[in-house]
């Protein structure tokens, strides 16, 4: 009998996120000189940098590719950051041969056909609520928040409050 979305919550000991369209709105802004700028949701990073200090490996993979990004991402403590990927799976395969992760154990969020295939090798495949008809048809769980607007934190909340480790972050223990 399969798991529940529930029940899967609690295998979960890495988190894996695209970037564009998950960890931003996919919209991208042009400046005159072509530069492209994205916006990210600063309780997005809480919630990543919050899951990197409760022991979890938290992993991006993504096709684009931007220094900014880059940045941002390492300045919450991310370090495990895959830009420009041209084949997804490939990364995937290799970072958790890397780290001897089990697929099961990994949540995975995505929101566009890049992200399909690599979703179907994990124990939870995931998507916020504006993600790619094909890619809500694979998922076991779709947020209620849109990309860029909170879908990260919530599938990170969610993990660490039923396996016990979101209360440290609003108790005083974290401060």
């Amino acid at each position: 009998m399969e798991k529940s979305y529930k029940e899967l919550l609690n295998d979960i000991t890495t988190f894996i996120f695209d970037v564009d369209g998950v960890l931003t709105d996919s919209s991208v802004h042009v400046t005159e000189t072509g530069e492209m700028l994205r916006v990210m949701n600063i309780r997005d990073g809480f919630a990543m940098k919050a899951a990197l200090e409760s022991g979890y490996k938290v992993c991006i993979i993504s096709g684009g590719n931007n220094e900014g990004v880059k940045i941002r991402l390492r300045n919450l403590g991310i370090h495990d950051i895959h830009l420009a990927s041209p084949n997804k799976v490939e990364t995937f395969k290799e970072y958790i041969e890397l780290y001897t992760i089990k697929p099961e154990s990994i949540l995975y969020m995505g929101d566009d056909i890049p992200d399909y295939h690599v979703m179907k090798l994990v124990g939870l495949p995931t998507c916020p609520q504006d993600a790619s008809p094909e890619i809500k048809a694979i998922s076991k769980y779709i947020s209620h928040k849109n990309g860029g607007k909170g879908a990260v934190r919530e599938v990170i909340e969610q993990v660490m409050k039923v396996q016990g480790k979101w209360h440290l972050y609003y108790d005083g223990k974290h401060d």
